[in-house]
């Protein structure tokens, strides 16, 4: 998962609210079009959970997700920092295979996707098998249970970055040989992992950036 730091909301969201009584369903198609366009654009075309790429102009391309759901929090339908994009998630296939927002459902998570206090960030853990966990007992059932990410096609995908990234920083490091050389090299892939392009970013790139951080860390005892 990767931190979200939300945008200034749709003004179309923003006018639609201060018409009460005000829906999410209500909303028009030309405003959920506007939504949708802010949250790919805030997240980088990642889903909000497993970090694989939303596609622009395939259908359904992406779910607007309340985070806290409809049908148990009516009053946060419309806030937009309890909106996110998610990716279709398996939408129609069997339960096993479904992921994310499709998974969940009107389930609760306790990990926060915005906050600092703590980073969702730093409450998730990889490995080389691609699989995804966390320290925290709760967190970790959510991971696998509400959210489903350790899916196989989903641990395929991080293990194909995980392996790249780890098969390239350890041919380069080689190379390199000097400590502090390494750490500025280290410093430099992590800051590209995290860095849009074409207001995009890596799908599953924070799997590169814990490697990455893990290599710094190593470095710097």
């Amino acid at each position: 998962m990767k931190q979200i730091i939300k945008i200034q909301e749709p003004n179309s969201l923003i006018k639609h609210r201060a018409n009460q009584p005000a829906f999410y369903d209500g909303l028009s198609q030309e405003a959920k079009e506007e939504l949708r366009k802010n949250l790919l654009t805030e997240q980088g075309h990642i889903c909000c959970y497993c970090m694989k790429r939303i596609p622009e102009n395939t259908s359904p391309y992406m779910k607007v997700e309340h985070y806290k759901c409809q049908d148990y929090n009516a009053d946060l339908q419309l806030t937009y920092s309890n909106l996110f994009g998610a990716c279709a998630g398996g939408e129609g296939k069997p339960k096993k295979l479904q992921t994310c927002d499709t998974q969940k459902g009107n389930q609760s998570l306790t990990i926060n996707l915005l906050t600092n206090a703590p980073n969702c960030e730093t409450q998730i853990r990889y490995n080389a098998n691609g699989e995804i966990s966390s320290d925290n007992d709760e967190i970790d059932r959510q991971l696998n249970e509400v959210l489903n990410l350790n899916m196989q096609t989903l641990k395929d995908g991080r293990k194909e970055i995980y392996l790249s990234v780890q098969k390239e920083v350890e041919a380069k490091s080689k190379q390199i040989g000097n400590k502090q050389l390494k750490l500025k090299y280290f410093q430099q892939e992590k800051e590209k992992w995290l860095t849009k392009k074409d207001n995009k970013y890596r799908q599953f790139c924070m799997i590169a950036v814990y490697y990455l951080e893990k290599k710094i860390r190593q470095n710097q005892n």
